[in-house]
């Protein structure tokens, strides 16, 4: 009999459907995902968890992992969704399939992190292989010598569980995926509202250095889009003009936490910190934004009628005029108690189910809290919730 896959795990947590009464009639529903590599399982939990509960994203915005989760959704009907996600997850954990006994806890961080190392020295099933010969041994200018591993079979999990022409279709959820052009350092954006979106786009988002190579698209090369910023939220509100949305933020690295007791704990609390800083910025940012707008929209009302016909000022009073209501409810994946700094790429299927149910109980627990009736207001409609435990 084969392993458990995440969502037979996931049933084995009490399932309790609160009413979906947390945002009424939202015009978005917008999921935003942060890339962490193998922490990504948990978003696939947070997932399963909304959908219990009737959340259907509009759009769903990812960089590196959580790309390719918000394509393995965008890219299937609703009811195959799940199903691919675990096919994917499935599958990248399948090199250590099986479970160490409750007696091996004692060691389990020591576990995981030989099982990041086998990770390291022979890849993720579907996901990457290590280059044969090392890229060490190949010529100067020879493409397989910019990354230590080779993402073709990351290639084809996408083509064979993406449905494409489903992502590009008139009737799609809106899909935007984030990189960085690796000549200019610009961040970008591929979205499928403005082009058609191809494996290569979500590939790029995922092209983490040196470890993965550079992905080609017409002509310029794009590496992994944490490298700028490790979370869309910025580019949602500057995308499009949100009146009334809910923007679900599912984050793999946490912003806080505790003071580090070895070197490891070092190495795992810089790269929280590396890959959460930018989100808390953003939140910021957003709230600067709004404060300046509203102070433009009061300006706007004391100019005299006379002047209202000035272009300038139908340019500024359409900035100005929106009024908003949005609620950005915002998860964060907890510590696992046998963290290493190694987790981002601790791809065991052990690991894999445990970062899934946490999610799912994370968005369980999300959706039967009080937490929804009591986020603060940053800024003039615009709420944070924070549901993270």
């Amino acid at each position: 009999m084969p392993p458990a896959g995440p969502r037979a795990v996931a049933c084995r947590i009490d399932r309790r459907k609160p009413p979906n009464d947390r945002v009424s009639n939202p015009d978005e529903t917008v999921l935003v995902f942060q890339g962490g590599g193998a922490l990504g399982a948990y978003q696939a939990g947070v997932y399963e968890g909304l959908a219990e509960a009737g959340i259907v994203p509009t759009w769903l915005a990812g960089v590196s992992i959580g790309a390719v989760n918000a394509a393995l959704i965008a890219g299937n009907p609703p009811e195959r969704r799940l199903a691919r996600l675990e096919q994917f997850w499935e599958r990248v954990s399948s090199r250590m399939p099986l479970a160490s006994p409750v007696l091996f806890d004692p060691v389990r961080a020591t576990l995981n992190v030989m099982s990041a190392t086998t990770t390291a020295l022979f890849g993720a099933p579907g996901f990457f292989v290590p280059r044969r010969p090392p890229p060490v041994f190949g010529p100067d200018g020879a493409s397989a010598i910019l990354s230590v591993y080779d993402t073709t079979p990351f290639r084809e999990s996408l083509e064979e569980l993406v449905d494409f022409d489903l992502v590009n279709s008139a009737d799609s959820v809106r899909l935007s995926v984030g990189a960085v052009n690796v000549r200019s350092g610009t961040s970008i954006y591929f979205d499928n509202r403005e082009r058609a979106l191809r494996p290569e786009h979500v590939l790029a988002s995922g092209s983490l250095p040196p470890g993965f190579p550079p992905t080609e698209i017409d002509g310029e090369h794009y590496w992994d889009g944490g490298l700028v910023s490790n979370s869309p939220l910025s580019y949602v509100f500057d995308a499009a003009p949100l009146l009334r949305a809910l923007i679900v933020q599912v984050d793999l690295f946490s912003a806080a936490g505790a003071l580090p007791a070895t070197l490891d704990q070092v190495l795992e609390r810089a790269k929280d910190i590396q890959y959460a800083s930018k989100t808390r910025l953003t939140t910021a940012q957003v709230r600067e934004l709004e404060e300046l707008r509203h102070a433009l929209a009061r300006l706007m009302d004391k100019v005299p009628e006379e002047l209202r016909d000035d272009p300038d000022y139908r340019a500024l009073a359409r900035l100005a005029g929106h009024r908003r209501s949005i609620t950005i409810a915002h998860l964060t994946s907890r510590r696992l108690p046998n963290s290493t700094s190694t987790k981002d790429f601790e791809f065991s299927r052990a690991t894999v189910h445990q970062l899934w149910d946490a999610g799912l109980e994370d968005a369980r627990r999300a959706n039967a809290s009080r937490a929804w009736l009591e986020g603060r207001e940053i800024a003039k409609g615009v709420r944070l919730i924070e549901l993270s435990r």
